[in-house]
Parts: C-alpha cells; structure tokens; sequence
C-alpha cells in the first residue's frame, strides 16, 4: 500500500509542475475585426483567468471598452465551441478535448484548416480562438 500512496504522490505532484508550466496562447479578439494578440498564463489556468489576462492586456493597449467589462462578458470560442469559464487548459490537454474541427487543446496558430482542404476530415491543426464580447456576440451570432 506505500507504493501505492507513493505514486499517488507523485503523480499529484507532476500534475502540480504541470500547472504551472507557461502556455503562450495567441487569440484574436473580435469586435467585428480580428485583432490578434499573444498572451501567457500559467496551464493551470481557467478560461476565465485567461480571460481576465486578456481583460488586462487589451485594456493596456487602448481597447476602452475592456476597462469597464468585466471577465463574466467576454466569451472564448475555440474552433466550435464556447468554452466554459470553470475549465481548466490542463483539463484540456490532459483529456486531448476535441471538437468538431480539430484539437481544443492547441493553442498555438495553424492555418485555417477549413481553407486547406476538407472540413468533415478531423486534423491536429488549430487556429487562433476567438475572445469576444457577450452582447458583441449576442447580436451578431
């Protein structure tokens, strides 16, 4: 049973460095124009403590409307999907989360995929999620 308890341990541990290890995730926050930024969060973090970094950055770089939003209205689409805020990037790579088009759990940038070829045909490329406003997308969806 110490082995056991042993590795238990260490496995709980390994997954604590990888928390902390950096993501560089590139984005591109959409106000009806794609406005691409790179930003740096540990892999631990939530969606919502990535949006909260991109809340800040944006925010610095002049965007006025980031000063008076919160992180509850904005919104982080990857490739299919809205991503809740309570989910970790961890959990997305460790569990290689998929959606329709591709890999979630890439954050890096590729081209487009649905340009190169067929879009039925699931392939380890993504593009740049998009981080937008709640009432941005709510009128427009």
């Amino acid at each position: 049973m110490a082995d056991v308890a042993g590795l238990a341990a260490q496995w709980h541990a390994r997954e604590e460095e990888l928390k902390q290890e950096p993501l560089r995730i590139t984005y591109s926050f959409w106000d009806g124009r794609g406005h691409r930024r790179e930003v740096q969060v540990p892999r631990g973090s939530t969606v919502s403590g990535f949006l909260d970094a991109v809340r800040r950055q944006l925010s610095g770089e002049g965007f006025r409307e980031m000063k008076r939003c919160s992180t509850d209205d904005l919104l982080y689409i990857k490739e299919d999907l809205i991503l809740p805020s309570h989910v970790s990037f961890h959990e997305l790579i460790a569990k290689k989360a998929r959606g329709k088009s591709g890999p979630l759990f890439h954050f890096d940038v590729h081209d487009d995929i649905r340009l190169k070829g067929d879009a039925t045909k699931e392939k380890d490329e993504s593009h740049a999620g998009k981080v937008c406003e709640r009432h941005w997308y709510e009128r427009n969806k």
